[in-house]
């Protein structure tokens, strides 16, 4: 259960700083700002659940052995309604920030596009997480949160202005459920982000030889 709630945190300030940073006055500082919250919540949280907060990460990391099949619905399930009480305590907190951008429902974006830039962004993703923070080789080293913020803030700025960078299902609930982005590209979202959690964890297998078997933690 304690590894739940690490997910729950961590997914919970992930969403709420995507959802404030974008639609309050960060602008084009968002994508840092997003990169950042994730860095140090995986900091501080990776010792005790591994600090995926993005149910792509936990079926890459599954798949990679390093997480019990048993957990993995205890881990989307804390993403999840950390994301969605994220996004809902931001709404709220944005009527106090003066300038502050109304959320409204955004457009529709292309399927294939849009599914094939999140997966780009969420492969990225789930495969520096595997290699930073799975990894034997470079087990105990201090970057991986790091790594992985700075794949996020980058990929934010470089494919977020296709689908507006989720990179992550809990995320797409989150601005779905509050009109940052219309139900319509659910879909495509889930699509692209599932897909390349699953391919970032075979191809990490394949081009590696680490063979790590998840020890009694999960971890």
């Amino acid at each position: 259960m304690k590894k739940y709630v690490v997910e729950f945190i961590g997914t919970f300030f992930l969403v709420l700083i995507i959802v404030v940073s974008v639609n309050g006055t960060a602008g084009d500082m968002a994508p840092l700002a997003i990169g950042s919250i994730l860095m140090v919540m995986v900091f501080a949280g990776g010792h005790i659940s591994g600090g995926h907060f993005n149910p792509a990460v936990t079926l890459g990391v599954w798949i990679r052995g390093k997480v019990n099949a048993t957990d993995v619905p205890g881990y989307m399930i804390g993403q999840l309604l950390g994301s969605l009480l994220g996004a809902f305590t931001a709404t709220y907190l944005l009527g106090f920030i003066p300038g502050a951008t109304p959320i409204s429902t955004g457009g529709t974006f292309d399927f294939v596009g849009g599914a094939l830039a999140e997966f780009l962004g969420t492969f990225a993703l789930v495969w520096v997480v595997l290699h930073t923070a799975t990894a034997t080789d470079i087990k105990g080293n201090s970057f991986y949160g790091l790594a992985i913020g700075f794949t996020i803030m980058a990929c934010a700025y470089g494919l977020g202005g296709i689908t507006g960078g989720a990179f992550n299902p809990a995320v797409a609930l989150g601005i779905s459920a509050i009109g940052m982005t219309t139900w319509a590209n659910i879909l495509a979202f889930l699509l692209g982000q599932l897909l390349a959690g699953v391919a970032a964890a075979f191809v990490f297998k394949y081009v590696t030889d680490d063979t790590l078997k998840t020890n009694e933690n999960g971890k």
